[in-house]
């Protein structure tokens, strides 16, 4: 191996650690929370940790080369910087797609049902119109169908507000709308009208 490639492999392995130190620092205390560290965005996708990578052997390479007096340090301030460019731009390239595909996984599959159209992997339910805007008061997972054992398919985060299409009739549930589509169903217990109030009736 020669001097070049000594130094490239180097300042890949202290981007890497630098990588590694960067997403630990971010992540830890808000592990659990959605949208926030390196490699931990808010929409799903694998473009934000290869972004993260790519930024971070690039910014390696960059702060070593600019760092004439001390090449570590260089590297690992450029790993450091060039993770968090690429972790924002791939977290970008994953909300987009995220936003072509609906938050909830909606795509053109749809089907009508009781006046409503619905995402084509939810349960229909009957009905009673609601057509407010709510407000999610914790993190919430929204369902396929109006029960807790059914699939997960996507989750309201705290304050999240949300088109609440319909109430599910006989049922604690609400239809969740996405540009006037159901794709999905959240429990009334852990969401309230973005006005401040609860329900003022059951169907």
């Amino acid at each position: 191996m020669n001097f070049t490639q000594t130094k490239l492999a180097r300042g890949a392995a202290a981007a890497l650690a630098g990588l590694a130190l960067t997403a630990g620092a971010a992540v830890p205390a808000s592990a659990q929370q959605i949208g926030s560290g390196v490699v931990n965005c808010d929409a799903p996708g694998n473009k934000q940790i290869a972004g993260a990578l790519i930024g971070a052997l690039a910014g390696g390479a960059l702060g070593s080369n600019l760092a004439k007096n001390d090449r570590g340090t260089g590297t690992a301030i450029g790993a450091v910087a060039g993770a968090a460019t690429g972790s924002y731009v791939g977290c970008r390239m994953q909300r987009s797609d995220a936003t072509r595909q609906g938050a909830y996984g909606y795509q053109e599959r749809t089907y009508t049902h009781g006046g409503y159209r619905l995402n084509g992997g939810l349960s229909p339910a009957s009905f009673a119109r609601d057509g407010d805007v709510y407000r999610a008061t914790t993190t919430i997972n929204v369902r396929s169908a109006p029960t807790t054992g059914s699939a997960r398919v996507g989750q309201l985060r705290a304050g999240q507000e949300f088109e609440a299409l319909a109430r599910v009739r006989n049922s604690p549930w609400v239809l969740v709308g996405e540009g006037g589509v159901g794709v999905g169903y959240v429990h009334e217990a852990y969401v309230v009208p973005a006005g401040g109030g609860r329900y003022a009736a059951r169907y």
